[in-house]
């Protein structure tokens, strides 16, 4: 038997080393950043695309917003792992809608809900773009929106959330590129904060004096 101190032969020497066998992915978590569920944890699902908005932008994009949200109506139109959403209700949000289309994500979502007994979030399966339609003019204080970066969803939800979001209300927006003045002037919406982190750009967006849709 070799000793551990034995030199190996260059023969041995030569033989590539095999890669080793990768590891199983597994469900990760987030945590919800403040609010009565501070350091609570959240799962996320191995699931192809599925992004979760990181901590750092998180944290960021509500102290934008302040962190009391009594009374505030919103609505998430790509839900995913729900971490916004959550993230809105745990500030005292009074009625927060997450909606995701893919069914193990929505039991997912609805499993945090009851584990919370988060009794001001609403869990639905469905379209997020088609449910912000189907939603009242200026009836809601936030729009979060998060669709799949390689989608072509964008135009479709920032002119859905700007017909909803009520005047002095905001829609979140994270995308692959930044979006300006220029490209939100169509849908009525402007920039009022932005923040690049890594690949992702967060915008928190206003409706734009003049510009807003009302129809």
């Amino acid at each position: 038997m070799q000793t551990p101190l034995k030199r190996p032969s260059k023969a041995a020497r030569s033989v590539p080393k095999q890669p080793a066998a990768a590891a199983p992915r597994a469900s990760g978590q987030v945590r919800i950043i403040g609010g009565q569920w501070k350091r609570t944890k959240l799962a996320v699902a191995d699931k192809p695309g599925l992004r979760p908005t990181p901590d750092r932008v998180r944290e960021t994009l509500f102290n934008w917003l302040g962190q009391d949200m009594t009374g505030w109506r919103c609505l998430d139109a790509f839900a995913g792992t729900g971490a916004l959403g959550f993230e809105a209700a745990s500030r005292g949000a009074r009625e927060v809608c997450l909606v995701e289309n893919d069914a193990s994500l929505v039991s997912r979502l609805a499993q945090a809900q009851t584990k919370l007994n988060a009794t001001t979030v609403q869990v639905l399966r469905g379209d997020g773009i088609a449910t912000l339609k189907r939603c009242g003019p200026s009836t809601l204080d936030l729009v979060f929106l998060d669709p799949p970066f390689d989608s072509s969803l964008f135009g479709a939800a920032l002119e859905a959330a700007a017909r909803v979001v009520k005047p002095e209300g905001y829609v979140y927006l994270e995308a692959p590129r930044a979006w300006d003045d220029v490209a939100l002037a169509p849908f009525g919406l402007q920039v009022h904060r932005h923040l690049l982190a890594g690949a992702v750009h967060a915008h928190l967006l206003r409706r734009a004096p003049g510009l807003a849709r009302t129809a």
